[in-house]
């Protein structure tokens, strides 16, 4: 009898499927197969190594005035020449890099969080809460975004804001302009993963509403929210560029990659200063570009309707 059990657990044991792999590992292979998208992942890792760990090694962060300096052209010194106060340019675009990302980042992080819980509590609970908060993002969807943060930007010069405050102050306002088109797209979802098995289930055991948004609707809106807040990030980079281009964004001393290209926007400099513009608009294009490439892949990888 033993001799037959063991051989009955044997061949239940080769009959056995073997276990799959997690949604994530298997996203992770098909990401890393993506050649288009492991190259923007890579530059956009790069960019951040670039603008965090960069200006430790530099010997010119404390971007002291040397009027001597001033407006040189490449060299070994100052391998991307200096600007108009003889400030070594290439530690300046590390470091207007490190406040464009971070606004970038902080910004999408903001909008992500508004966006999903607004959009989950739409269409979760529907009814007057639906109401309310899908008319204000239909309000807010209906004004363009760029000249809404123009608008934005001039009250904060005109409220004289001071220089230190404005990076937070631009977060806010970026948020504010993302999140209605993420909370759309969160509560159609929601919509359709309500009315599923696993939500009924949760409804006949008589699960807390709470516990059903945060435990079972939420999780399953992961991969959409990845996508949309990697795309998001590139958006965000290129919104406050234009704001501190116009002056209307993060103000100088405080570097960044937009009012970089703003200080040097007259015809002498963009005819013979070439280095004072090319590396913070390169910087820009480059960042924008490569985080586009790696959401695309993001989302060839985590949506499953584009694969059927």
């Amino acid at each position: 009898m033993s001799t037959i059990g063991s051989e009955i657990t044997k061949a239940g044991t080769a009959g056995t499927a073997p276990v799959r792999s997690s949604m994530w590992r298997q996203a992770a292979r098909r990401l890393l197969k993506n050649r288009l998208a492991m190259l923007g992942l890579a530059v956009v890792v790069f960019m951040f190594a670039f603008c965090f760990i960069g200006p430790l090694f530099s010997p010119y962060t404390d971007n002291k005035i040397h009027l001597a300096q001033m407006n040189k052209p490449p060299s070994p010194q100052h391998w991307l020449g200096t600007d108009a106060l003889g400030r070594d340019v290439l530690t300046r675009v590390m470091q207007a890099g490190r406040i464009s990302l971070t606004v970038g980042l902080a910004s999408m992080v903001l909008s992500v969080f508004i966006g999903s819980l607004l959009g989950a509590i739409a269409g979760y609970f529907r009814g007057i809460c639906d109401q309310i908060i899908m008319r204000l993002a239909d309000l807010l969807l209906t004004i363009p975004g760029l000249p809404l943060l123009f608008i934005l930007g001039a009250l904060l010069s005109d409220w004289k804001v001071p220089t230190e405050y404005r990076m937070y102050i631009v977060m806010l306002m970026l948020s504010l302009v993302n999140w209605p088109g993420l909370a759309r797209m969160v509560r159609g979802e929601v919509l359709s993963l309500r009315e599923r098995e696993f939500m009924q289930a949760a409804t006949v055991l008589g699960l807390r509403n709470r516990r059903k948004l945060f435990n079972h609707l939420l999780p399953n809106l992961v991969p959409l929210i990845i996508v949309i807040a990697s795309l998001n990030v590139g958006g965000a980079i290129l919104s406050e560029s234009v704001l501190s281009f116009f002056g209307l964004g993060v103000m100088p001393p405080t570097p960044t990659w937009g009012n970089m290209i703003d200080s040097a926007n007259n015809m002498i400099d963009f005819q013979k200063r070439p280095w004072l513009w090319i590396p913070p608009g390169f910087s820009i294009f480059a960042t924008v570009i490569a985080i586009n490439i790696f959401g695309d892949g993001l989302r060839d990888v985590l949506d499953p309707r584009p694969r059927k």
